[in-house]
């Protein structure tokens, strides 16, 4: 089911690095390097701490081949509306979620070295957010996760992640944590963006 979801995954978030990169107005080059990290980043920083070989999308290589299919026809496309900028937050929650759900759930799995339920939800939060830094690093931008004005992010991630590693070990069974947890993440996105929800900021 783990391998599943990171397919699914890799598809919202080539997806949303497809969109960022077109709204930015970048050529086919640009589409590609975004598309890639944003599908990939975040999986390859968790496999590299982790220190697992190969990096996940070296051992699925049809995943490459997936988001490269995804990048180039994406770039065919005809100039797509501005308005289609609000749409970004879908398949962003949706990659997000899923991939912090696989990067707890490979984490808490690893066989290299015991991981906590609390480092294990760290690399959920990593797993499902890195890729979305790096898109925005690559298109100049100050990444949305650290702006003040970001509506809760990481923090939905973690939470998910809590969600499935608690209901991981009960009688629900994995398959239930797994979608729990990642209906959780993406509700919670959603509903900061609609109700603008937001940590208070940090005072001097």
């Amino acid at each position: 089911m783990l391998q599943a979801l990171e397919l699914l995954a890799v598809l919202a978030a080539a997806s949303f690095g497809l969109l960022l990169a077109r709204s930015k107005q970048l050529d086919l080059v640009g589409v590609c390097c975004v598309t890639f990290l944003v599908a990939f980043g975040g999986g390859t920083l968790r496999d590299v701490l982790l220190d697992r070989q190969p990096l996940f999308w070296i051992e699925h290589e049809h995943y490459a081949w997936i988001v490269f299919g995804i990048a180039i026809a994406g770039s065919l496309l005809p100039r797509l509306p501005r308005r289609l900028e609000r749409w970004l937050n879908l398949p962003d929650a949706l990659g997000m979620a899923l991939f912090s759900i696989v990067g707890a759930g490979v984490a808490i799995r690893t066989e290299t070295f015991p991981v906590s339920p609390f480092l294990a939800s760290l690399f959920g939060v990593m797993t499902g957010t890195f890729g979305g830094v790096l898109g925005d690093i690559a298109c100049n931008d100050v990444p949305r996760l650290f702006q003040p004005t970001m509506t809760l992010y990481a923090t939905c991630s973690w939470i998910g992640c809590w969600v499935y590693l608690l209901l991981r070990g009960t009688s629900l069974g994995p398959d239930v944590a797994l979608w729990s947890g990642t209906v959780t993440i993406v509700l919670l996105r959603l509903a900061a963006v609609r109700w603008n929800l937001r940590l208070p900021a940090t005072r001097a």
